[in-house]
């Protein structure tokens, strides 16, 4: 077996313990979502915690306008979901020693999230307490869209003030 000089062992484990801090959260936040799309996160369970919360804080609501803010948290968990996943990745790829993640960050998450977000959906098809739907999928991906946007535009806006704080050179 090759032994390495002390300091290239020390640089290998640097630069494990940098990819593991840059990709780690993206890998995690990945596991969560496909936790999140077993059963464990039907509209029943969740349902099971809503409901008594809702009806302790607001104990005269309606059963339409419970089963309207059932369904708006859980859309709005799928769009929160996918902001969440898009910003780790933008994070993960900014920061990476590759050149093609750094300049490609922004499609790259982007397929990321489209591609999650679809996979997500068909697996639900195979959960007998869940359902797979298309217009979840269009949710996810808008949810990471706009963080993505949100960011780019960000990005932008510092690249032109850094640009007019510029002294020209004559």
């Amino acid at each position: 077996m090759r032994r390495f000089p002390l300091y290239f062992q020390l640089q290998m484990v640097k630069q494990t313990h940098q990819r593991f801090w840059r990709y780690g959260p993206l890998v995690l936040w990945i596991l969560f979502i496909s936790f999140a799309s077993t059963s464990e996160f039907s509209a029943g369970n969740t349902s099971a915690i809503l409901r008594p919360l809702l009806l302790w804080l607001f104990p005269n609501i309606s059963e339409s306008r419970l089963a309207a803010i059932h369904l708006l948290t859980r859309k709005a968990g799928h769009f929160t979901e996918y902001a969440v996943l898009a910003f780790l990745a933008r994070r993960a790829f900014i920061t990476s020693s590759h050149a093609f993640l750094q300049r490609y960050w922004f499609q790259l998450a982007l397929l990321l999230v489209v591609i999650y977000g679809l996979l997500d959906e068909f697996h639900q098809r195979f959960v007998p307490s869940r359902t797979a739907s298309i217009y979840d999928s269009a949710i996810d991906i808008v949810g990471g869209l706009t963080v993505l946007l949100i960011f780019k535009f960000i990005g932008r806006i510092a690249a032109s003030v850094k640009s007019a704080a510029k002294p020209e050179r004559r």
